[in-house]
Order: structure tokens, then C-alpha cells, then sequence
């Protein structure tokens, strides 16, 4: 008996949807539960899955084509699995450690010479997987390969890592053994669960095994980069570069090999990388360094100019395309205009001086400008909260919590991780949690999860030693505060000129929904909880 395959019940907010991907085909065995297609809607991609084991018999709804709630996509015929599909472990097991003690003829998928010989040595095969994305990310790139074929690894040792457009996330090893093949290399596309490599139990690590663990690590690197030992040496030192040290290396066309790794097991960070182009002992000599130069002026002008005229082309990473995109529709779809105001920053700089070191002290963080900012944003946030709400096509939710979220800027984008509750936060956690958020955001271990949700957003352009800036708001919110440099300028004060620390204050919001005088009142309302801090604590 078939069985409808429909598309799930979208939300009010939600009217329709696009087919993205087909992950089976008709003729194609499932089992329950496994991923059969992806919809694509305006706000999240939705999975739907096979609701018993069987054969998918028929597709009606091809990709690309539009659907709409609960509508007929297919028809699953009910029944056992043929087997193909990858998850039936057990079964498969048994004929792969058959065929590993002395078939010549194996039949494993992807199965070789290199293959067999690895598994021989070893136990119990794995399929290592890409880890599950959110809803919201559909595909991610393999960004590098720590350990090759036939390398010895320990029981959740990082085998390699995906970056996403949101977070960079580790793939670990499910057991002590090795990698007997990478079927996902360096760069590729990967979807959620997609089989990256074959991992053989106990492979890898036998006694006298180190001259063939050297040849597959070598047959592994030509495989992989299409290049010799050598070339692949040259252009990685033997090293491990996290992903952030990796573009930063490529960028500022560093030699590898002079480079020292502060990271577990020696990884080369993004801190590391930072710390030689200051000092600048990472750069190559003289020979490598016009060899360099030359090619990049050869593939940069193919027609002979005078003078040096280099130019480098570099794939936008997942995170930066999709920051375009959502400041693009932002532009687009709000009626976005911005307010500026002034603050006096007299008062929280003395404050700030007077007990700075005894707030360190007493709670093993310094004390910055952030949390007043946050503090008084959050204050503002009650009285006026238009400008906390956020627009769902054509309802307004009002959000009874403030959840303010940071603007971190790291080498691969932007990204905006958010303070839970604010209102009831001490400073100290304010601090705290900002230090936290910029650390993981800098070496992109920030979780899904910590970056949506935000109610609001300041922005603190004034780090970089921007003046004056207008912020662009960060969807589907309605305001955004922009903090400024610190800049010691003349004012009238009681009829007296006197030199104060100023900062300008701008705030964007979107017209449909925040009216020009509660957006102005909103703005004074924070400048003057900052100009006099003791209203913070009396809620005046």
C-alpha cells in the first residue's frame, strides 16, 4: 500500500514554499524517519521525512517547483528497505570484515586497494558523518582535513571541520583508529549527515606499521590535492592551521613552516597568525617572496604594464554571503531612518576610574563601557517598547524580556550572539558575557542557538574609531544602536566652554513601525540614564 509524502503544515505567517533538494529518488529504498526532501520557505528550510521504511515509488512535486501547506509530494511504497541506503550497519559489517581478511574482491562502496589493506589491520568500520545542521543552514563547506588516511587518531580527536554560514563546527572521531578514506575533500559543499569519510577501528596504530601509515598518508595527500608529498608539505609546513589562521595565511601569503602554534596539539590560531604579521617573522624570504610576487603579477595582468599591479581573488565565505543578503533585505523591505544624539561620557569615565580596580577584583573582570550601554538600553527598552517589538508580515510582537543582541566583528564576518534577560543581569555578567561571546566568535565556536532571538542590537563602531556612523538594522528587528569613538570636544556648559568626553549616538529604526518621536525619546531617554548613572540604580 503507498503512502503520501506531504509537505508539513506551515505556519499562518508563512504561505507557501519551494521543493530545494530531493535527497532520494524514485526507485530509491528508505528507512523510517530518514531525510527524503527539503522545502525551503522564507524563513526556515523544513525536512521532511519518510514516515515508514519502504521505496519512494513516485515524485510529484520536482525542485524548484512551488507548494503549498500539507500539499501531496510523493508517494512512499510501504515495505522492508532493499538495503543501499547506508544505515544498515550491522548487515553490511560482517561482509566488509570478510572481504577485509582476505577477499581481494571487495565490494564496499568506494572500496580500494588502499581501503582493504587499512582495514585489514583494524576492527569495526564507521561512516563518519557531517554533523546535523539547524533548520536554518542547509549546506556547509569542508574547511580542512586535520588527520589523513591512515593516520592514527585518539577517541574524539577532531577529524576535520565544517564551516557554516553561521558557525564553524568539529567533526570527532567515534573511536581510536584511523581514516581509511575521505570521500568529502578539502572545499566541497556537504549537506546535513552527508558521509565525509570510512573510519576502520584500530587502524592505523599496529607495530611496525609506521613506513605503510607513511605511504598512505602520502597516496592520501596526492589524492586529495592532486599534488605530490612535497608540494602539499611546502604549502601546509606539516602544521595544523584552524580555519581563521588558514584564510589569514592565504590573505597575507605567509610560509607556513615559521609559523608556532599556541593550540591544542600545536594548531596554529588565528592569534597566532596575528602575532608574526606584527612582529613579522612569518614572511617569506627573499626568492619565495618574488617567486610569489611574480606569479601573482602573472595570473593578475596578462597583459605586460608598468609597475606592479596585483590583484587576488578569494571565495566570500558562507558567513559574509549571508550578512550581505540580510543587509540587502533590510535596506529593502524596512523604512529604515536614523536619529543621532550626543552623550557626556564625564560621568561614567569617573565612575569607571574610581572603581575599576576594585570591580576587577571582585569579580575577575574588567569593567568596560558595554554593560552601561546594555544596562540603559535596557531601561530604555521598557519604557518605550515599540522599539523592542519586531515585525511578522502584518502583525507586531511585542516582546515582554529584553534580549539584546552584541555586534562581534571576526575575520570571517560579522555575527551578532545575544544577551539573555538584561534586565536582569548584573554589570558583572554583562562583562563577563561579552569577553565570552567575542572570545568563541573569534575562533568560531558560537552555537546557533546564541545568535538568534535578539530583541534589540547595539553596534560599537567607535572600537575601530568611527565618529559617526548609521546602522543598518539586523532583521526582523525594528531599531538598532549605533555606539561612536570617545572624542574630548569643547562644550557650553553653564555658560562656560569646557572640554568633555563626547560620543554621538545614532539609532536606526524602521519607519513602519517606530514613529520619529518615540525613536528621539527613546535616544534621550538612554543619553540621559548615561550622563547620570545613579539613575540605573534608582530607576528614575
Amino acid at each position: 500500500m503507498a503512502t503520501e509524502i506531504k509537505a508539513p503544515n506551515f505556519p499562518e505567517s508563512v504561505a507557501e514554499g519551494t521543493v530545494a533538494t530531493w535527497h532520494k529518488k524514485p526507485g530509491d529504498s528508505v528507512e523510517r524517519d530518514e531525510l527524503l526532501v527539503e522545502i525551503e520557505t522564507d524563513k526556515v528550510v523544513l525536512e521532511v521525512v519518510a514516515p515508514e521504511a519502504g521505496t519512494l515509488s513516485d515524485v510529484l512535486v520536482d525542485e524548484d517547483e512551488t507548494v503549498e501547506s500539507e500539499q501531496l509530494l510523493g508517494k512512499l511504497d510501504a515495505g522492508a528497505a532493499k538495503g543501499g541506503s547506508g544505515k544498515e550497519e550491522s548487515g553490511k559489517q560482517e561482509k566488509a570484515d570478510d572481504e577485509a581478511s582476505g577477499d581481494t574482491s571487495s565490494k564496499a562502496k568506494g572500496g580500494d586497494s588502499k581501503q582493504a589493506g587499512t582495514a585489514k589491520s583494524g576492527g569495526k568500520q564507521h561512516e563518519v558523518k557531517a554533523p546535523s545542521f539547524p533548520e536554518s543552514v542547509q549546506e556547509g563547506t569542508v574547511a580542512s582535513w586535520n588527520k589523513q588516511v591512515g593516520e592514527a587518531v585518539k577517541r574524539d580527536e577532531v577529524l576535520a571541520e565544517i564551516e557554516t554560514d553561521k558557525v564553524v563546527l568539529e567533526v570527532v572521531a567515534p573511536a581510536d583508529g584511523a581514516l581509511t578514506e575521505i570521500k568529502a575533500e578539502a572545499d566541497s559543499q556537504v549537506e546535513s549527515e552527508e558521509v565525509l569519510a570510512l573510519f576502520t577501528e584500530g587502524a592505523g596504530d599496529a607495530d611496525g606499521g609506521d613506513e605503510g601509515r607513511d605511504d598512505k598518508a602520502s597516496s592520501a595527500k596526492t589524492d586529495t590535492h592532486g599534488e605530490s608529498d612535497d608540494s602539499a608539505d611546502e604549502n601546509l609546513g606539516g602544521k595544523i592551521l584552524a580555519p581563521a589562521a588558514r584564510k589569514m595565511v592565504a590573505e597575507n601569503d605567509l610560509d607556513v613552516s615559521r609559523l608556532e602554534g599556541t593550540g591544542k596539539g600545536g594548531r596554529i590560531l588565528k592569534e597566532d597568525v596575528q602575532k608574526a604579521l606584527k612582529d613579522g617573522s612569518a614572511a617569506k624570504s627573499g626568492g619565495e617572496q618574488k617567486k610569489a610576487d611574480a606569479a601573482a603579477t602573472a595570473k593578475a595582468a596578462p597583459a605586460p604594464v608598468e609597475g606592479q599591479r596585483p590583484e587576488k581573488r578569494v571565495p566570500m565565505s558562507r558567513l559574509r554571503q549571508t550578512v550581505a543578503k540580510r543587509l540587502v533585505e533590510a535596506q529593502q523591505t524596512a523604512a529604515m531612518l536614523t536619529t543621532y544624539n550626543e552623550v557626556d561620557m564625564s560621568a561614567i569615565m569617573a565612575l569607571r576610574a574610581e572603581y575599576k580596580e576594585r570591580f576587577q577584583k571582585a569579580h575577575d573582570v574588567k569593567l568596560g563601557f558595554m554593560s552601561f550601554f546594555v544596562k540603559a538600553a535596557s531601561e530604555a527598552l521598557k519604557r518605550f517598547p515599540d522599539v523592542n517589538a519586531s515585525i511578522d508580515g502584518k502583525e507586531i510582537v511585542y516582546h515582554g524580556y529584553q534580549d539584546i543582541s552584541v555586534a562581534v566583528s571576526t575575520d570571517r564576518g560579522l555575527v551578532v550572539p545575544v544577551l539573555r534577560d538584561t534586565d536582569q543581569m548584573q554589570m558583572a555578567d554583562v562583562e563577563k558575557t561579552i569577553g565570552d561571546f567575542g572570545k568563541r566568535a573569534r575562533d568560531g565556536k558560537l552555537g546557533i542557538d546564541e545568535m538568534q532571538g535578539g530583541t534589540f542590537t547595539i553596534t560599537n563602531g567607535g572600537i575601530f574609531g568611527s565618529l559617526l556612523s548609521t546602522p543598518i538594522l539586523n532583521p526582523p528587528q525594528t531599531a538598532i544602536l549605533g555606539m561612536h569613538k570617545i572624542q574630548e570636544r569643547p562644550m557650553a556648559v553653564d555658560g562656560q566652554v569646557e572640554i568633555r568626553p563626547m560620543m554621538y549616538l545614532a539609532i536606526s529604526y524602521d519607519h513602519r513601525m517606530i514613529d520619529g518621536k518615540d525613536a528621539v525619546q527613546f535616544l534621550v531617554a538612554i543619553k540621559e540614564l548615561l550622563e547620570d548613572p545613579a539613575r540605573l540604580l534608582l530607576n528614575v
